[in-house]
């Protein structure tokens, strides 16, 4: 069997969507009394083929804990933005050292609008020093 080497290009995704949560985020202070539903996806960057080579959930990210630890994250520690809550959770995700970005999407559906609208997203990716 060859040796399994870093990823030369890009790396490989692994995506977690529709997370919901219950925060009391917001600048508001029915915001922070009532609190409301964010929803979390994350598109990860890792190199699998260690994981693969090996069938071992050690040598991968564990989504499962992950999705645990970013549902605690959203769930305590009220801040007022969006923009803080998602720069949160990407620093969870770069936690595991096999993680070399990570794109976080937090939607916020019941921001409070005063019109019609479907949703209010904001995406980042954040990368771990050194990546491309």
């Amino acid at each position: 069997m060859s040796e399994i080497r870093p990823a030369e290009g890009p790396l490989d995704e692994l995506t977690i969507q529709g997370i919901e949560c219950h925060g009391h985020h917001g600048v508001f202070e029915f915001e922070r009394a009532q609190g409301q539903v964010f929803v979390v996806d994350l598109t990860l960057g890792l190199d699998v083929r260690a994981a693969a080579a090996s069938d071992d959930l050690r040598d991968t990210v564990d989504y499962g804990s992950l999705v645990m630890q970013v549902k605690a994250a959203v769930e305590t520690d009220p801040v007022d933005l969006i923009e803080t809550l998602a720069e949160r959770i990407a620093d969870i995700c770069l936690l595991d050292d096999r993680v070399g970005c990570a794109k976080v999407t937090v939607h916020k559906p019941t921001a409070p609008i005063p019109a019609t609208f479907a949703d209010v997203a904001l995406t980042i990716t954040r990368k771990r020093e050194g990546r491309p």
